[in-house]
């Protein structure tokens, strides 16, 4: 049996509350080009950046059509992708757009790329969530899991980042990730940065179904052999550079496409049968009949209740309650 598996399951699975309609989050490859050479990157243990050359960046078109759909439903871009983000030469420009026009931002980034003129004009738009991708709470495990990046400047960026957020006012939240994989302190990495950020992020470590299994904490958080519903069909989407939609994020290599933004419509996707279809296999404990489900390393690891929607309610109580007790 899972480890508090009843703090990751539900009574009934369905649709999230407010995904009737449209996902409440649309995840973007938004880049395969990185900084980084992390050795426990799928994208650095694979040849999957090789099949986007003609696709590095998303161009601004696929982007904004994109964003002008989301704006719609208040939906989140969650900027992420076989990169580093901010390596995007239009990153800012974008995220803003999007911003302006209604949609919600969650960036994951390794936060090497910031200077304070981006930070500041990012922040002031009220991106919704800055996710630095640490790993680590002290530099010599930092060069090791975070390798090419520098600890110094990543510390120097993300304390700058909760400077200007609150020089500012801004209701952009600032959250600290860290992998819980083999080498690295987590309960010590959790201690440095839970007194800089907003919230703490431990993230189970997954192979993606490319790299070697370094988990420091392998306990599922569901059990397998139960085929409890993935969550991830009944919240998200995501679509690469050239604007095509995957069935789930497990897939990275976009393997398992099935449509294109150019050809429907986002709310068309989602509401279509063939993603009926997914969700009715998975409700009806007959997920593992879905080629790419039945060969998920990484279902074991979804949870209802510890997810993103939990990790940012935590960051804007915290940042709240600051708030709070700067006035008192």
């Amino acid at each position: 049996m899972a480890k508090d598996v009843f703090l990751h399951t539900k009574s009934e699975y369905t649709m999230r509350e407010g995904a009737q309609e449209f996902p409440l989050m649309v995840v973007l490859s938004f880049v395969y080009v990185c900084n980084a050479k992390c050795p426990n990157c799928p994208y650095n243990n694979s040849t999957i950046r090789n099949r986007y050359k003609d696709a590095l960046f998303m161009a601004e078109e696929v982007f904004k059509r994109i964003a002008d759909e989301c704006a719609k439903y208040s939906a989140y871009l969650r900027i992420s992708g076989g990169g580093e983000p901010m390596l995007h030469p239009k990153a800012t420009d974008l995220l803003i757009y999007a911003k302006r026009k209604g949609a919600r931002i969650g960036l994951i980034t390794n936060g090497s790329i910031f200077d304070e003129e981006n930070l500041e004009a990012l922040i002031e738009s009220e991106v919704d969530n800055l996710e630095f991708s640490v790993d680590a709470g002290d530099e010599e495990t930092y060069g090791q899991v975070r390798c090419g990046l520098d600890w110094k400047k990543v510390n120097r960026n993300v304390n700058m980042a909760v400077a200007i957020r609150d020089r500012l006012k801004s209701r952009t939240r600032i959250i600290a990730s860290i992998i819980d994989q083999q080498g690295v302190d987590v309960e010590m990495a959790e201690r440095h940065w839970q007194n800089i950020v907003d919230k703490v992020q431990i993230r189970k470590f997954l192979t993606w179904g490319y790299n070697v299994d370094c988990s420091g904490d392998p306990t599922p958080y569901l059990p397998p052999e139960e085929r409890i519903p993935c969550p991830w069909l009944f919240e998200r989407l995501n679509i690469d550079t050239r604007g095509d939609v995957t069935l789930c994020g497990e897939d990275i290599a976009f393997d398992h496409k099935f449509a294109n933004i150019f050809e429907k419509s986002i709310k068309e996707i989602w509401l279509g049968s063939e993603f009926e279809d997914f969700r009715a296999k998975h409700l009806s404990g007959r997920g593992h009949k879905i080629p790419i489900c039945l060969s998920c390393p990484d279902w074991q690891y979804r949870s209802w209740n510890y997810n993103y929607w939990k990790i940012i309610s935590d960051a804007e109580h915290t940042k709240t309650k600051s708030r709070r007790d700067e006035a008192l």
